[in-house]
């Protein structure tokens, strides 16, 4: 039998408001040893907090399985937000029997319990970490099972295919099962390779939106990229100098503009170096600067421009120190020290951004959807080549399948699992 779990699962004290959560089988026992009487299901009900002496009063709910987050016995306690007040409660309940809860474990009881897909807990975890509009709404469409529900018709297809072709190998000697394949049986392959094609196909977007749009900084040094930094950012954040090299490693810097995550990169200038350690920055930034989605290739007329390197991203020419003057050739011109220019170089970037993340929030946006969807799709390639040979075409399409179970958690999931839960804060 499980463990009973308890955690704090609203943010540290000193708060307004704790909300403290239980889950196991002895939640209803430790309930009513707390605050006296179980309350009705799914009703918040003032109670005082503590039996032999009072430690708070709050509002208590409880939550009978099977309708409950965990898909166990669950209760949650929301009291006040002091710090003594929650540590004499998690205290009185673990002396009583409870568990305090490791990060994650009340999602993973979810998914044992087949509350939540492992898609649906992926869009759980980036919704806690969402900073932006479309993040949000990205990580609420996965949470809501929007890719969960394409992957479930997917499986169903697949059952679909899978099961024409091993009645033919299972039942060959009976007269009721026809040698060959139904004439819509190709075609039916063919839609479903089409359909998680076109899902495949938004995972660029999709990841654009959940990782964030690379918006690289570069030129050759003292070319103004950290005093531009400083000032799309409206802080201090990087060092500047009149040396040269003074950036060495790549720094980022989050920017939400109209509710898409561009991530800015302060990079190393280019030049040849006999420094290991600027040479080093110059190679990581030559790495950054071929990996961008946008480059803003500076200049200024106080700096030799420098021919510009390889990158597959759009590029954005950029005249700085307009202050100094404003004769440089490039897109736009802008000025770090008055402000000048910096307003039409946001519109820029984000004129670029929308060619890049416009439209609704891909649900395909992770490494491992990529992977999943990549391998189904090469397995259901295989099974159109060899058709000709049911067991090589049942193989391939139990093959895909399997790629589908373990995007979903279904199969291989436990590494996958402990790397995810472990980034969960404790109470969720």
């Amino acid at each position: 039998m499980a463990d009973t779990i308890v955690a704090l699962s609203s943010g540290a004290p000193p708060s307004g408001v704790a909300v403290i959560r239980l889950s196991g089988p002895n939640t209803a026992e430790l309930l009513q040893h707390v605050t006296g009487v179980l309350p009705q299901p799914r009703r918040l009900t003032l109670r005082p907090i503590g039996q032999d002496s009072l430690l708070d009063r709050g509002l208590v709910a409880w939550f009978p399985a099977p309708h409950s987050f965990t898909g166990e016995d669950c209760a949650e306690l929301q009291v006040h937000g002091s710090p003594a007040g929650v540590r004499a409660i998690l205290k009185l309940l673990t002396t009583k029997g409870a568990r305090l809860a490791e990060a994650g474990e009340f999602t993973r009881r979810a998914f044992e319990n087949g509350k939540l897909d492992l898609i649906e807990i992926e869009g759980l975890g980036d919704l806690l970490e969402a900073e932006t509009e479309n993040q949000r709404r990205q990580a609420m469409a996965r949470f809501e099972g929007g890719l969960s529900q394409k992957v479930d018709g997917w499986r169903d297809q697949l059952l679909d295919l899978r099961a024409e072709i091993e009645a033919r190998l299972d039942f060959s000697d009976e007269g009721d099962v026809a040698d060959a394949l139904p004439p819509a049986f190709a075609s039916l392959l063919g839609k479903l390779h089409d359909d998680i094609a076109a899902a495949l196909a938004s995972f660029e977007h999709g990841r654009i939106v959940r990782e964030g749009i690379r918006v690289a900084l570069a030129g050759p040094p003292n070319v103004g990229k950290s005093s531009l930094l400083n000032a799309l950012a409206k802080s201090d954040i990087a060092i500047v100098t009149d040396e040269a090299g003074t950036t060495r490693d790549v720094r980022e810097v989050p920017l939400d503009l109209d509710g898409q995550l561009y991530i800015l990169l302060d990079l190393a200038g280019l030049r040849a170096t006999d420094s290991k350690a600027e040479a080093e920055g110059v190679r990581r930034a030559e790495q950054s600067i071929s990996q961008a989605d946008i480059v803003l290739w500076l200049t200024a007329p106080d700096i030799a421009d420098i021919p510009i390197p390889p990158m597959d991203g759009a590029i954005i020419r950029v005249a700085a120190k307009t202050d100094l003057s404003s004769g440089t050739s490039a897109d736009l011109g802008v000025s770090a020290t008055s402000g000048e220019g910096l307003v039409d170089l946001l519109e820029a970037i984000k004129a670029q951004g929308q060619t890049l993340g416009a439209g609704e929030p891909g649900l395909v946006s992770r490494e491992r959807d990529r992977l999943a969807l990549t391998d189904a799709l090469s397995a259901l390639v295989r099974t159109a080549q060899t058709l000709d040979h049911p067991e090589l075409a049942a193989e391939s399409l139990r093959q895909a399948s399997q790629s589908l179970e373990r995007l979903v958690g279904r199969i291989d999931s436990e590494r996958v699992l402990d790397r995810l839960f472990s980034s969960f804060c404790i109470g969720k």
